[in-house]
């Protein structure tokens, strides 16, 4: 295993209970969205039409995107790095298959779902250089990758004790990777994944700069203050498709 993949495992084992007291209400009822601020995604329809098509949640932690999707008759799968997460997803969703696993090296065949996707979760945690194949060899052709992940820009705002400013604190080249001592991030410019989705044979759908709405609330005053957010995009949703 990956220094990386066991460092993230371990904080995930560690924060769960807490995260989940912090935060599974609020992603319960208001499951079907994206980020920190819940943009719904009927709203957004990264997703594309789910009848009748198999579908893998990367990172899904407690499980609740993925279980309100099963409520809807999706057929889903869960999976995460973590089995505490995972203890949590069995406790309120049952039905719901989990797989304990990285994404990274997941134990599916080739070409095994319709659609992949990911709020933070996995396309936060883990190496993209490693997810992005993993993904294409999961996905059927045509088949779609969604995810909403940190932007570049958030972290280069970031000082060296990790408190979000108004500024330019860091390089916007530089290595992906971001090591704060607890659990490992990577940090891509749009460039950059531009290149590597290229790379993997896929090609760009949509690209959503998450912005709080009106009234928007988050259980994530840590992550952006709104005044923030509401001026510069600190999350990115990215909806890709498997040309090959």
């Amino acid at each position: 295993m990956r220094d990386h993949v066991r460092q993230n495992r371990s904080y995930w084992d560690g924060e769960s209970a807490q995260y989940q007291s912090d935060h599974s209400l609020d992603l319960t009822d208001r499951a079907l969205a994206w980020g920190v601020w819940r943009i719904p995604e009927d709203q957004i329809d990264a997703l594309g039409p789910l009848d009748g098509r198999r579908v893998l949640e990367l990172g899904c932690g407690g499980g609740q995107f993925s279980a309100a999707l099963k409520s809807q008759g999706v057929a889903v799968v869960g999976l995460d790095i973590s089995g505490a997460q995972l203890a949590h997803a069995r406790s309120h969703a049952p039905l719901l298959p989990l797989v304990h696993a990285s994404a990274e090296d997941t134990p599916f065949a080739d070409a095994s779902f319709d659609v992949v996707f990911c709020d933070h979760g996995a396309m936060n945690f883990c190496d993209p250089d490693r997810t992005l194949p993993e993904v294409a060899r999961l996905l059927r052709p045509g088949g779609r990758l969604a995810f909403a992940t940190s932007s570049r820009l958030r972290y280069v705002c970031m000082t060296d004790d990790w408190e979000l400013t108004t500024s330019l604190q860091r390089d916007w080249f530089g290595d992906p990777r971001l090591d704060d001592g607890s659990s490992v991030d990577f940090s891509l410019s749009p460039g950059d994944w531009i290149s590597r989705f290229r790379t993997h044979g896929f090609a760009i759908r949509a690209l959503y700069e998450l912005r709080p709405p009106s009234g928007a609330s988050t259980t994530y005053p840590w992550f952006v203050e709104r005044e923030w957010a509401e001026r510069w995009p600190a999350e990115e949703l990215w909806v890709v498709d498997l040309t090959n």
